[in-house]
């Protein structure tokens, strides 16, 4: 293959990370490859065969060797994703005794809250929610 092809490839693969995959950085090294094998063919001839091999060996070895550390020192610093309310601070409507339950609002909806911990919550306290089981947020006190 031409010079040319390599580098056309290359910038196709780079464009297409950017553009549909959510930077998980597997082609960035392939397309990386692609024009490094470009430019090496632009300065020396080499047989197809020898491309394609030179153009595995270098997209597989950068993918190994730098894309885990790549991904963790650009993705690493993203702060972490709550998937519902579990580990939320509320505050409570109502006095709780242990194992008593009572109804309020969080986060824009209405739960039911149930003391788990062993002793009486005040009306007023502020609780971490430790889990939730269907609509009720478990709670016990912040500390």
């Amino acid at each position: 293959m031409s010079w040319w092809t390599w580098m056309i490839g290359g910038a196709i693969l780079l464009g297409a990370e950017l553009a549909f995959i959510d930077a998980q950085f597997y082609l960035v090294f392939v397309g990386s490859a692609a024009i490094v094998v470009g430019l090496i063919v632009a300065s020396v001839a080499i047989e197809q065969w020898m491309q394609w091999a030179l153009f595995a060996v270098l997209a597989i070895a950068s993918m190994v060797l730098f894309r885990g550390r790549i991904y963790r020192k650009l993705r690493g610093q993203a702060p972490e994703v709550r998937s519902g309310p579990a580990g939320g601070i509320l505050t409570l409507p109502a006095a709780l005794a242990p194992g008593e339950s009572c109804q309020t609002e969080h986060a824009g909806s209405f739960w039911t809250v149930l003391n788990d911990s062993e002793v009486p919550l005040p009306s007023g306290a502020r609780v971490r929610i430790v889990r939730v089981q269907g609509l009720t947020l478990v709670v016990q006190p912040a500390v």
